[in-house]
Parts: C-alpha cells; structure tokens; sequence
C-alpha cells in the first residue's frame, strides 16, 4: 500500500488486526510510522474513554445488584448566576446503556451538551426538570430552592424511581432510598446525565429571556456575574430575572 492508503485504512474505523499491524509496523517509511503512531494514540484514548465511562457505572451497577432496577440521578444547574431560576434534572437510564462522550456538564462545550442532550432525552427511560423560581430563591435561599427544583424533577419522572442518586445533597421527605454524592456529576452516569439536561433547560431558558429583557446579555453569560453583566447591571438597573437576595454589583447590601 502507499502511504496514503495506510493512512487511510488506519483512519476508516478498519479494525486491523494485530497482524495487520505488526506488519506495518516493520515498515519503515516515515508516514507510514506517523499514521501508526496516531493510530495507537487514538486506540488509547478510545480505550481510557471507555474505562472512564466503565467507571461512571459504579453506583448503578452496584444498586442493581442490590434489586433496584429504576435509579434517577439527579442534578441542578444555576446556583451561581445572579439572574434566572435554578433548574434541576432527574434522569432514569436504562441498564446496559454507554453515553460516549458523558461527562459533568460544566466540562463539556456547549455544542457536545446539546449533543448528550438529545441522546439522553431520546434514549432515558424517564427524565424531568423542575424548577425552582426567582422568587422562590429570593424568599427561602438558593439551596433551598434548589432542592425544591430537585423535589419538582424527581416527583415529574413518569417512571417511578426506586432509588436516587444525587449530587452533592439529600433531601427530606423523599419516598425511596436517596444517596448524595459529592461531585456526582464527574462520577455516576446517571447525575452527569441529570447534569447535562439541567444545564441544556436552563441555558434555552435564559437565551429567551435575552429576548424578553435586552441589554443585560443573558444569551451569552446566562445570568453569571460576568464583567460584561454587571456593567449592564450598573447602566440599566435589574430586570425581573435578578436575584434580588444576590449581591448584584459590589458595595450592594
């Protein structure tokens, strides 16, 4: 083969065969070398992907060996921003399922969140988001309106969930097994899963409130105390989506 072909036959998803590869790798032309030195370098990510995601079974697959079958993670997204609600996301995934490429949503682009949105809507065996309003952060504190989202998207599941993971708290008056794991998002399936949804509902979200409130530029920050917010902030006053329990612009009480 020439160069370009082995080039070619290593980048075709061909699954060569370790023959196949010990023989080129007795060749000795320097683009044949460099398509095999990408090839395994693309093999071991692909491999450490897979671990990874292997990994992020942990809590699911020991649950299910306990009995439970319908296990909901659990995630919120906004806690942080100055501006707009704070949403949560229960997610039930079905057994058996790999997600290439799942991840705590605050690690990933915004174009491969809206990748792993449609996958985990379409492939789910249930999944919810509940909110949790400006107004009600502003009356009972962010954390607390954030487990009222959460309550909101698990009590939305059409599927009801046997046990749920969640990330980083428990709450009260659940009626099945709960578990709260800190950093959830980064290592259990099923948070990243509710993770990423939260994430996706809330950033749609804000971009139409940019429409509904021009100027402050919430399309592009989606509420978070960004430089370019907070000059809004101080030139226009705050809108209906503020926080008004959030300290919007330094020296505020």
């Amino acid at each position: 083969m020439t160069v370009e072909q082995v080039s070619r036959f290593l980048n075709d998803d061909s699954n060569p065969t370790e023959q196949q590869l010990e023989i080129l790798a007795r060749d000795n032309r320097a683009g044949v070398k460099r398509s095999l030195a990408r090839y395994f370098a693309a093999r071991e990510a692909k491999r450490c992907e897979l671990d990874r995601l292997q990994a992020m079974l942990k809590y699911e697959t020991s649950l299910r060996q306990q009995g439970y079958t319908y296990i909901a993670g659990v995630d919120e997204a906004g806690r942080g921003p100055l501006a707009g609600p704070v949403v949560a996301a229960a997610v039930i995934l079905p057994e058996g399922l790999i997600i290439p490429g799942l991840n705590d949503s605050k690690k990933l682009l915004p174009s491969k969140r809206e990748a792993l949105y449609r996958v985990i809507t379409t492939q789910a065996v249930a999944w919810s988001v509940g909110i949790g309003e400006v107004f009600e952060i502003d009356t009972v504190n962010i954390l607390e309106a954030s487990k009222l989202a959460m309550r909101r998207s698990i009590a939305g599941l059409s599927v009801k969930p046997q046990y749920v993971l969640i990330d980083a708290l428990e709450l009260d008056d659940l009626d099945c097994p709960q578990k709260g794991i800190i950093g959830g998002d980064g290592v259990s399936q099923s948070i990243a899963a509710g993770s990423i949804v939260a994430k996706v509902t809330r950033d749609r979200w804000m971009c139409e409130m940019d429409k509904v409130y021009p100027g402050y530029g919430f399309a592009v920050h989606k509420g978070y105390p960004t430089n370019e917010h907070r000059r809004a902030l101080s030139a226009m006053g705050a809108c209906p989506m503020h926080r008004r329990s959030f300290t919007l612009l330094p020296g505020d009480k």
